[in-house]
């Protein structure tokens, strides 16, 4: 009998194990193998959506868009398809961006105008032509436009938040602290209407944007800038308008433009979908191998501890994550240079400090390996302060940066808890014991310290920033105050060395780590991919996290979910009284 069980349970695993092998033989050769690439292929390459810097870190993320490629992702999708023979061109499909930032457009855009310098031709397709799809569209050799569809060029406008007459309704005192006219991130609780600094600064930025957006249509569509302003005034644009102004070459759906490709070439080009060639390796053509190169991948609200997500402001940054990649990349002694990819607008000033240390030590240690910073969308504040460390700075024209500044504070509920009907008393021993105190406001020997605590953040600011650009403090002063600059005007005050993307970047760090000129390199990502089983299992460790980010994401549109965000504020993400490096929020169109 015991010989019969121990046959069956033995026959039962074999079965398992069997069973599993299939499994496993199916899903490679599903997923694994490495698709058929015809000759004279057109590369199909949508691109939208909440474009992400590295690949999801949370389970939620993953379900509902992991598949979406990153930045990265697209951008060496389009150097394979550089190289590769077999690719005859690229079908470029703008769907939409999520964000309402431009940093990373911009970066897909100098991508498609890298691919065209192989001399293969890229077609853009537009459904929906929003500013950001068309700006991307400018970098193909024709655009072609839905016939129902319109060309939304109209501008660019930015939208404030302000509080103050809300929480004087409900019985909410901001008692906000900050230093500088231009540290306008408390504004939205403290004002009910824009400081005249405030005012000013969103006036620099849209208009330098506006500049940016003009110039590269101009450019791609053969025009002088004046003609672009004009055309700009005179939007939105019906599909035919569009091509009577020059701003598009056809008018066609998609099956009637793919006809037009088709005859226009000698020799007929079949169609190649991106996520069937996203499985061709980059090594199979040449490309990522070779020495070494760090690529440090900062994204999201900087907080201290792990990090993790959260559910209106998305990925948080966590020090802890932080200092242990960059202690992971120090410790490689493949690594030849390190790039630190910062998209970020600050956050806590203890967390931005401490990863400003470790960046010091990688920087600093021996043998000495460049250290390069590549700016995406934001790397303001306390995004800033991590730039510092880096021996060159280069980000886009378009990234919000600098924010030099601090602010702190809390908001006193006591108001609302009276007006319920509820009374809040405290028992207390320490003369400042109560300072988080939820029920009032700072007191005088309360609100010394807090401003000493800020002046002296703010001292140390700009003395590190006057050491990393070369300025005394008193210049990296005049250029603070919690002022915020694109890339292009960061570039004219000093605070940026270089305008371009990651590919810059790691350009500039492999002439300083003296590499060979030919040949390429292997970029890896730190901090390392997370398996879906540790996202899963985190997710049932932040259960209620992970139900509320898929609640919002499912049943409220990207404005409702800004403007609640602006409600609850960023301040949900930070130790209670902690003092802030973070950018202001806006809405920028």
């Amino acid at each position: 009998m015991a010989k019969r069980g121990l046959a069956i349970v033995f026959t039962l695993l074999g079965v398992a194990i069997v069973l599993s092998a299939g499994a496993f033989i199916a899903l490679y050769l599903v997923f694994g193998r490495t698709p058929s690439v015809p000759a004279n292929s057109m590369l199909v390459l949508e691109v939208g959506g909440d474009l992400s810097e590295n690949a999801p870190t949370d389970v939620v993320t993953y379900l509902r868009g992991g598949r979406t490629p990153t930045v990265r992702a697209v951008v060496e999708m389009l150097h394979k398809a550089k190289r590769d023979e077999r690719i005859a061109g690229v079908l470029l499909k703008p769907t939409g961006f999520t964000s309402p930032y431009w940093g990373k457009v911009q970066e897909l855009r100098d991508a498609v105008a890298d691919f065209r310098q192989s001399g293969k031709p890229v077609y853009a397709y537009l459904e929906y032509a929003d500013d950001r799809n068309y700006y991307l569209a400018t970098a193909a050799d024709r655009i072609f436009l839905m016939p129902s569809a319109t060309l939304d060029l109209s501008g660019v406008a930015t939208y404030a938040v302000f509080l103050r007459g809300t929480f004087d309704k409900v019985g909410i005192v901001p008692d906000m602290h900050h230093i500088g006219d231009y540290k306008t991130a408390v504004n939205a609780y403290t004002e009910k209407t824009y400081t005249p600094a405030h005012k000013k600064m969103d006036e620099w930025l849209n208009r330098d944007l506006f500049e940016q957006i003009v110039r590269v249509v101009a450019e791609a569509r053969k025009k002088t800038d004046p003609e672009v302003r004009t055309l700009v005034d005179d939007g939105p644009f019906l599909a035919a308008d569009a091509m009577t102004a020059g701003l598009v070459d056809e008018v066609a759906y998609e099956d009637q433009a793919m006809e037009k490709l088709r005859q226009s070439h000698e020799t007929p080009m079949g169609t190649l979908d991106a996520s069937d060639y996203s499985r061709v390796s980059a090594a199979s053509l040449g490309l990522n191998t070779g020495p070494r190169i760090a690529v440090i991948y900062a994204s999201g609200a900087i907080v201290g501890g792990k990090g993790g997500f959260d559910p209106l402001n998305g990925e948080m940054v966590g020090s802890d994550t932080l200092v242990e990649a960059i202690r992971d990349a120090r410790k490689d002694q493949r690594v030849r240079a390190i790039v630190l990819r910062i998209d970020s607008p600050g956050g806590s000033a203890t967390a931005s400090d401490a990863i400003w240390r470790e960046l010091m030590l990688a920087r600093d240690e021996k043998p000495n390996r460049p250290l390069i910073v590549s700016m995406s969308d934001l790397a303001a504040s306390g995004g800033y302060y991590i730039a510092m460390p880096a021996q060159v700075i280069v980000a886009q024209p378009s990234t919000l940066t600098g924010s030099i500044g601090i602010y702190g504070g809390k908001l006193v509920m006591g108001g609302v808890y009276q007006k319920l009907g509820a009374n809040i008393e405290s028992t207390s021993i320490g003369r400042n014991a109560e300072m988080a105190s939820p029920a009032r406001p700072f007191n005088a020997s309360e609100l010394q310290k807090v401003e000493s605590q800020l002046r002296a953040f703010y001292t140390d600011f700009i003395r590190k920033a006057g050491e990393s650009r070369g300025m005394t403090p008193a210049a990296i002063d005049q250029l603070g105050q919690g002022r915020v600059w694109t890339g292009r005007q960061a570039k004219a005050n000093g605070l940026v060395d270089e305008l371009g993307g990651l590919d810059r970047a790691v350009a500039i760090a492999r002439a300083r780590a003296k590499l060979p000129a030919t040949g390429d390199v292997e970029l890896v990502a730190y901090p390392r991919a997370r398996s879906f089983f540790e996202m899963v299992s985190d997710g049932f460790s932040g259960g209620s996290e992970a139900a509320v980010s898929s609640w919002l994401s499912a049943n409220l549109s990207a404005d409702e979910r800004n403007a609640l965000r602006a409600l609850r504020g960023p301040t949900s993400m930070f130790r209670r009284g902690e003092a802030l490096a973070l950018m202001p929020f806006t809405y920028v169109r």
